[in-house]
């Protein structure tokens, strides 16, 4: 017997999930940046005294579904609860304690009563610019990376530390906007903190601790139920990244048995001295992602929905990176995570799968100077197409398995020197099948500032090898491109920009579904009059 009626339950995990939802309006309404404030880059979390997460905002991006709780452990490890205080915020961007690479800035409040710690409010957020070199794969180590911020209290006892604000402003290129963001995040964690102490006066709990087992038992049950349901075994899955001068393979073995999953990522390449390796703890939180989005996506995210799933990589592997490697564009190969896991999977259930997404994410970033001298730099956010599925053809220009969104033209334009050419769907880039993989989009800037710019790119499925898989005899999607006054470049380095030059991305389409020959006549009439497919291949 817990001592929660059904109906108290049901109110208490409402009030929880409004309570992150509207910190994370507040961190948005106060943000500086667009990657926050237009982008969505960002997530706020409630944890219990243990770290273990009770709640996530709706919006949240999936890396930081596992990464944020794990962050607020390795705080508690450094500073264990008798050594907290009221008004405390701790903070770290360190790479394998926190989300896999610098711009991602964590910080968590301790929320205390009468001296004891109830739990944690924790947020994390994609600064503009963290200083080092721009976002780049060309980064041979993470000191080239930026700033790193080692676990620390940002906050102590309600006043902040003036030495460490000083710090993180001389060395970005932005500081008004990295410490508008960071503040907004501040913002984020006092309101959790409030309205969390009002729910528990209200129903008169002194504490998170029956609550959250409650709320965790419960997710980890209805997990284990639905993992059960997928017959016992071992599901293979390997892909062919772009990687560097030579494609990276990464290999997973996707044990399920009884109501529990293990990934084992043993055969994976080696990590590399550039800037895409990966963390474990990212690599848990898109494995868990795509299981849980396959299974059982309805079950709240929290801890007791993740404990079902486990993750295992060779030390030393470009899904289980060491120091100082370096991790600024990991998403390049982590992103491919997801898509691994539902190829696997849909060996046992392609009813409840899709077929390869035109991602990982694409972005351009870049660094320069305003016409006064002040220094300018930010980051702009581009999807390609979603994989097509058993009921439905692929989503066009759709983001995943992040779900960050791109920026408006009309705030590019206001923001920084790029007038944006066009911005538009990439006919014939869908992978073809009974169901349609997802277009994907091209655009086009131009710039418009007076001296050159520099510019780095995240993109991938670049090369054919690596083009988004379909399933079930569905087409790969189109592979994407980057190219500088028309002609192609290696997207993994850095280019300057001169006055007046163009950058176009070319984003790729997403994997079909289903033997193209199957395909109604009405959907192929449809694509053809929404202009999705060339006149002579409907």
């Amino acid at each position: 017997m817990t001592g929660f009626n059904p109906v108290t339950l049901e109110l208490l995990w409402t009030r929880l999930v409004s309570i992150v939802d509207e910190a994370g309006a507040a961190l948005l309404r106060t943000s500086f940046s667009t990657i926050v404030r237009e982008s969505h880059d960002f997530a706020c979390v409630l944890t219990d005294a243990r770290g273990h997460s009770l709640v996530q905002a709706t919006d949240g991006v999936p890396s930081f579904l596992c990464t944020v709780p794990r962050t607020i452990g390795h705080f508690l490890a450094e500073y264990p609860p008798e050594t907290l205080e009221e008004g405390d915020i701790l903070i770290t961007n360190d790479i394998w304690l926190g989300t896999g690479h610098l711009p991602d800035i964590t910080v968590a409040k301790p929320i205390m009563q009468d001296g004891r710690l109830l739990g944690f409010a924790g947020s994390v957020a994609h600064a503009p610019d963290i200083g080092g070199r721009i976002r780049t794969a060309e980064s041979r180590e993470v000191y080239e990376e930026g700033l790193q911020i080692p676990i620390m209290k940002v906050v102590r006892a309600g006043t902040i530390d003036d030495t460490f604000v000083r710090f993180l402003r001389k060395n970005t290129r932005v500081p008004d906007q990295v410490m508008g963001d960071l503040y907004a995040q501040f913002t984020a964690l006092d309101l959790m903190e409030r309205r969390l102490r009002t729910l528990l006066a209200e129903h008169g709990l002194d504490n998170l601790e029956a609550l959250a087992d409650e709320i965790h038992g419960r997710s980890e049950r209805a997990t284990r139920e639905a993992i059960r349901a997928v017959p016992d075994g071992i599901y293979h899955a390997e892909v062919l990244t772009d990687g560097l001068d030579e494609p990276i393979r990464l290999r997973l073995a996707l044990r399920k048995e009884g109501d529990s999953i293990h990934a084992d990522y043993a055969g994976t390449d080696p990590q590399v001295p550039r800037g895409i390796n990966v963390c474990l703890a990212y690599t848990l939180a898109y494995t868990a992602f795509a299981v849980k989005a396959a299974l059982c996506p309805e079950v709240p995210n929290n801890e007791g929905a993740f404990r079902p799933i486990t993750v295992s990589a060779p030390l030393g592997c470009i899904l289980n990176s060491t120091p100082p490697a370096a991790g600024a564009n990991r998403a390049l190969t982590g992103h491919f995570i997801p898509p691994m896991i539902l190829e696997a999977l849909a060996e046992a259930m392609p009813e409840r799968v899709i077929a390869g997404v035109g991602s990982p994410l694409w972005s351009l970033n870049f660094a320069g100077v305003r016409p006064d001298g002040t220094p300018i730099a930010n980051q702009f956010f581009m999807n390609g197409g979603y994989g097509a599925g058993a009921e439905r053809d692929g989503a066009n220009v759709l983001s995943w398995p992040s779900n960050v969104s791109a920026a408006p033209v009309e705030m590019i334009e206001q923001g920084a020197p790029f007038r944006i050419r066009h911005r538009r769907l990439r006919e014939g880039t869908g992978g073809v099948g009974r169901h349609r993989g997802g277009t994907g989009q091209e655009w086009a800037f131009e710039s418009r500032s007076e001296t050159p710019v520099a510019i780095t790119f995240m993109a991938e499925r670049t090369r054919e090898e690596a083009a988004a898989r379909g399933l079930d005899g569905g087409g790969a999607g189109t592979p994407g491109g980057v190219l500088i006054d028309g002609v192609l470049v290696d997207p993994k380095r850095q280019h300057i920009l001169q006055p007046g030059s163009t950058v176009e991305l070319r984003t790729p389409g997403g994997g079909g579904f289903g033997d193209p020959a199957s395909r109604s006549s009405d959907l192929i009439e449809q694509d053809r009059l929404d202009g999705l497919v060339p006149e002579a291949s409907a």
